[in-house]
This record gives C-alpha cells, sequence and structure tokens, in this order.
C-alpha cells in the first residue's frame, strides 16, 4: 500500500473575512503540469461558482510551482473522437466564465502558462508573474493546431498590437517580455507573487459591485457573445495535423 496520495486538485481558500467576503484563493494543483482536462476544466468552473455564491470581493487564481499550465490535456486531443471538441467547448465555458466573472479576477502566473494557460491569462483582468525561465504563449500553429476564434479573439482583446502577428505564430516569450507583449502586467519572485496578488485583488476588490457587472458587459460583452454565437462553426474547423 502506497503512502503517496493524489493533491486535491482545486482548493479555494477566504482570507480577509468569512467565507461571505474578502479575497478568494484558487489553487490549481494536479500534480502534474495542469493540464486542462475534463476533470481540471470542471473542478475550476465548480470552484468559480462557488467564489461568485459566497460574495468575495475579488479572486485570485494561482497554479502549482514552475507550471501555472501547460494547456489543454494532449491525452485528450490525441485520442480523436468527440472528445477533443468536448473539452475544448469546456474550456471555453471556463475562460468565458472568468472574462465575464462579476469581480475582478488576479492571476498568480506560478511558471509556465501555455496554449489554454495562456488564455487564462487573457481571460482575467490583473496577471502576475514570476521570474524564472518559463515560457509563456500560444504555440498551437507549431504543433500542427489551429488558432479556434475564441482564442485569436482574446489575443486581439488583451495583447499588444505589435505582437500579435509573433503570438499567433507560436512565438514563446519568457516572463518580462510577455509584459510588454501583453501576457502579464507585472513579474516579482516566486516567493512574493500569492501575497502580490492579494494585494492586487483587496484593491481591485473595492470597486462596485453593479458598476462592475454594467463595465463588464460594455468591455467585453460583445467579444464574449461572439465567442459563444460562433463556437459550434469555430469547433467544427478544428483539427489536428498529424
Amino acid at each position: 500500500m502506497s503512502d503517496e496520495t493524489t493533491p486535491t486538485p482545486m482548493t479555494i481558500q477566504y482570507m480577509d473575512g468569512p467565507t461571505d467576503a474578502g479575497i478568494a484563493v484558487i489553487t490549481m494543483d494536479d500534480g502534474k503540469a495542469n493540464a486542462l482536462g475534463h476533470d481540471l476544466l470542471s473542478a475550476l468552473l465548480d470552484a468559480l461558482d462557488e467564489v461568485d455564491a459566497s460574495g468575495a470581493d475579488a479572486v485570485v487564481i494561482v497554479g502549482r510551482p514552475g507550471r501555472f499550465s501547460a494547456g489543454f490535456d494532449l491525452s485528450v486531443m490525441k485520442a480523436g473522437g468527440t472528445g477533443p471538441k468536448e473539452m475544448l467547448a469546456a474550456g471555453v465555458d471556463v475562460f468565458l466564465r472568468i472574462y465575464q466573472f462579476p469581480r475582478p479576477v488576479v492571476v498568480a502566473c506560478t511558471g509556465h502558462a501555455i496554449a489554454a494557460g495562456a488564455i487564462i491569462l487573457m481571460s482575467s483582468d490583473l496577471r502576475v508573474g514570476t521570474a524564472g525561465e518559463f515560457k509563456i504563449g500560444m504555440p498551437e500553429l507549431t504543433i500542427g493546431m489551429p488558432l479556434p476564434f475564441f482564442a485569436t479573439e482574446l489575443m486581439r482583446d488583451r495583447l499588444s498590437k505589435r505582437h500579435l502577428a509573433r503570438a499567433t505564430l507560436g512565438q514563446m516569450y519568457d516572463p518580462e517580455t510577455a509584459i510588454d507583449v501583453g501576457f502579464l502586467d507585472e513579474v516579482v519572485n516566486a516567493e512574493d507573487l500569492v501575497d502580490t496578488a492579494v494585494a492586487h485583488a483587496r484593491v481591485a476588490g473595492g470597486v462596485g459591485r453593479g458598476a462592475m457587472k454594467r463595465t463588464r458587459t460594455t468591455t467585453r460583452g460583445a467579444i464574449a457573445e461572439a465567442v459563444r454565437s460562433g463556437l459550434a462553426e469555430d469547433l467544427s474547423h478544428f483539427v489536428v495535423e498529424g
């Protein structure tokens, strides 16, 4: 009998108050690369729903040390059938939930943020990265996968126009360069990462709830609606080249 235990892939910690106030910290840690398969996506969506219902002022999403997320689960991609499209659709549900979340969302990017991991960065409000030899970006074209419409819409919205063409071609960036590109807003040492993200969340969490909800509609509503309305067509073109 092994002494090893499987880590809980998603935990929520409430700070600065009971579960009906303060900052909610969601930590993703599957013990591996935080690949976004069906289980991790479902757990993250459930966690966001719980935080929304709790009345928290803001949310911080944290990855595991060295790996924020390696992107969609490639084992599902390679299995074929309906699995890949179902996983991508579930991913869109998560991305848009973050993108339109009624309270500020801060990401503590703990390391590599690749493909869908980078999409989570673009879906959030504020992004604090970890200094180090980490890769951030959207490498899909370099591994034979097309960039779906939901990804390119978020890239157009959140990334610098000066870097957009290279980013879509699969350029990967270190954390410091990722600030100029638009994937991150700030880079700090690993030991300061979560505290810095929580500090930003405390400030951002002071915005009015009604004003925040309306501003989500005015700034992000049209893009979110375009992604939702075009999702079936978008996924119909998704293929993985051998």
